[in-house]
């Protein structure tokens, strides 16, 4: 339940034992290598053997072919490194050129058999024309046009009408009507202007088509017949040539995956003379699984050093939490990895996510199925959303079952309460006016808590960093923890009639100091670091300190005024499910399924709302406080 503890590694050899290291090197597991670049820069005389991957272009082009046409080749395990990308290359070049020709055959075919049906489908509708088509086609001073026009353009033609053009209809359907028209070779520009302005559109009948309409459907089903021969015995063939290359084309798939490592691994090696080093960082736990992969490799030295004992290097950061906070970790990646050393926030998230959305969206029906969804997204669909869902249903479970509120209904509970509890009747009252104030204070007095344990997580964190100014004088630090807990409490007194200690012993330690020590945080900081406390003179110190610390004071307040939103949401909630259950008592027979969409439709948009809402308080009131998530990720070589 915190960041993982590691170790520096540096791996030295001969570069003799380059490629032989480098085979066990790729099937390393739980470690995070640190790229060539990241020291080779920072000393002379090393060098980097990062170079231009050439498995990169042929492995793509593999693939591309893979996908095109659903070869499916299968790995195998292959370990040489006796290859030859000339070999490759040209394998792919040939068999790719083969298949692609018979694909574009294919498509060719495929897209004279669309026209052809097009035109046999025009063909069809003009069946009633017993004249040859050869003829109509054929003469001398007249042309004609074979196609269809809309049926609001047939009314507009008589604007036409004085222009030397004839039209014939053949067969009118719903939306068009089919036939020709006739015109001059003189005028044949000028009519098919007109046509083409009421959108005719034309058929064009191909030169093989001869004969009456009746012939030419004929003699189109055959060709159509033919080219879906022929396209079958293509894609028969491409299916044998397929098959003919994939064993080779595995073989190759294998062996480019193999190499592909090989040569990304090579940018975590650094060269020095006829030597190598790979440094990385792995847990403290696996340093012996290291040393043992590389066991039997002559010149070889393992040396085990603290994660930070190299300051060119950050230590990456490793998460490691126990079953209900795991997939918490997700949110905390959004917004960053905590650095190496830090506090991880993921059980505070978990713990802190799962109250909170069950305190808005509190309803024990909803969340029963909400565990359930949660179940099958992170059992079938492998979704961390999924495990999440699972704690947040448990959550929303627990709330509904002290708010008594069961898919919206409020009373189906109460005899739970009365006859198995024994009590006067459910813990509390919702939908009760009096509660609504009682429900608000609860809420920023949780708010309050949480930014109170926020601010103690800083300080912790900034002492454990040695940022010793930042930790005491912040208002994230003992300073304004001891300002805003004194404000709390005061106001809090004051409300409960206890004690009244807004007094003079009491500002002065509790308010005055320590606003005075966060007003002068940054000049301190800067002569701890042996600067000018005053760089700028004191005057723009004063007027730019004034104003940061006026906003400092009021984000107390809007932070912790922002938490009423717990409480509105329970209220929005309730509200709405209130409105379910109105419209089910006016429907009568169909009040089951109003009962259904009703909560269907206020889980899925109040919960998407209140998970939201609910990031947003974590990120923006807590995170700001006491997280920075400016740590690097741990990645292993196969991440």
């Amino acid at each position: 339940m915190a960041i993982a503890k590691t170790q520096l590694i540096t791996i030295t050899s001969n570069l003799a034992n380059l490629d032989q290291l480098l085979m066990r090197f790729i099937d390393l597991q739980d470690f995070h290598p640190v790229l060539s670049t990241k020291i080779v820069d920072s000393v002379h005389g090393l060098t980097s053997f990062k170079a231009d991957n050439f498995c990169t272009g042929i492995l793509n082009e593999l693939i591309q072919i893979e996908k095109e046409f659903e070869l499916n080749l299968p790995v195998s395990e292959i370990r040489s490194l006796d290859y030859n990308f000339d070999n490759m290359r040209d394998t792919i070049k040939e068999s790719h050129e083969i298949l692609l020709e018979r694909v574009n055959r294919i498509k060719e075919n495929q897209q004279t058999i669309n026209k052809l049906n097009d035109t046999l489908k025009h063909v069809t509708n003009i069946e009633s024309l017993n004249v040859s088509l050869d003829d109509i086609f054929s003469c001398e001073y007249v042309n004609s046009r074979i196609g269809r026009l809309p049926n609001d353009s047939v009314e507009k033609l008589k604007y036409y009408r004085n222009r030397p053009f004839l039209f014939k209809s053949f067969l009118v359907d719903q939306y068009y009507n089919w036939g020709m028209y006739f015109t001059t070779q003189e005028y044949e520009r000028e009519v098919d202007n007109i046509f083409s302005s009421l959108f005719f559109e034309r058929i064009y009948i191909p030169d093989f088509v001869h004969g009456t309409p009746e012939k030419a459907r004929e003699t189109l089903i055959a060709e159509i017949d033919n080219l879906n021969k022929e396209n079958a015995m293509l894609k028969s063939e491409m299916q044998k040539t397929a098959e003919d290359f994939k064993d080779r084309l595995s073989s190759i798939k294998s062996e480019l995956l193999f190499l592909n490592q090989i040569f990304e691994a090579k940018k975590y090696v650094i060269g020095f003379g006829d030597r190598f080093t790979i440094s990385g960082f792995t847990e403290v736990e696996n340093v012996d699984n290291v040393k043992k992969q590389f066991e039997g490799i002559d010149d070889l030295e393992i040396e085990v050093r603290p994660p930070k004992s190299d300051k060119r290097i950050t230590p990456p950061t490793k998460l490691k939490n126990r079953w209900f906070s795991r997939p918490f970790s997700m949110f905390v990646e959004m917004y960053g990895v905590p650095a190496y050393g830090d506090i991880d926030p993921t059980p505070f998230v978990a713990i802190t996510y799962s109250i909170l959305f069950g305190i808005m969206f509190g309803d024990l029906g909803q969340g029963l199925v909400l565990i359930l969804l949660g179940f099958i997204m992170a059992k079938w669909k492998k979704m961390k959303l999924g495990e999440i869902g699972i704690r947040i249903g448990i959550a929303s479970s627990i709330f509904g079952l002290l708010y008594g509120s069961f898919f919206g209904n409020e009373e189906i509970l109460t005899p739970f309460y009365t006859d198995i509890l024994g009590m006067a009747g459910k813990p509390i009252h919702v939908m009760d006016s009096e509660f609504t104030m009682t429900l608000l204070i609860a809420a920023i007095a949780i708010g309050a808590l949480l930014i109170i344990l926020s601010i103690i997580m800083g300080i912790i964190t900034n002492i454990k960093r040695k940022h010793y100014v930042e930790a005491f004088l912040s208002h994230n630090g003992v300073s304004g923890l001891i300002f805003y807990s004194y404000l709390l409490a005061a106001v809090g007194l004051n409300l409960l009639g206890i004690a009244n200690i807004l007094t003079w012993y009491y500002l002065v330690p509790f308010i005055l100091i320590p606003v005075l020590l966060i007003f002068f945080k940054e000049p301190f900081e800067r002569k701890s670091e042996g600067k000018k406390m005053f760089p700028n003179g004191f005057g723009g110190f004063f007027v730019e300190g004034f104003f940061e610390l006026f906003d400092v004071m009021l984000s107390y307040i809007t932070n912790t005024m922002s938490f009423m939103r717990v409480g509105g949401f329970v209220l929005s909630h309730a509200g709405m499910m209130l409105v379910v259950s109105s419209l089910m008592s006016m429907v009568g027979n169909a009040s089951l399924l109003v009962a259904i969409l009703g909560n269907l439709f206020v889980m899925g948009l109040e919960g998407l709302i209140v998970g939201i809402q609910v990031l947003r308080l974590e990120f923006y009131e807590m995170f700001s406080r006491y997280y920075e998530g400016n740590g690097v990720a741990f990645q292993t070589i196969n991440h």
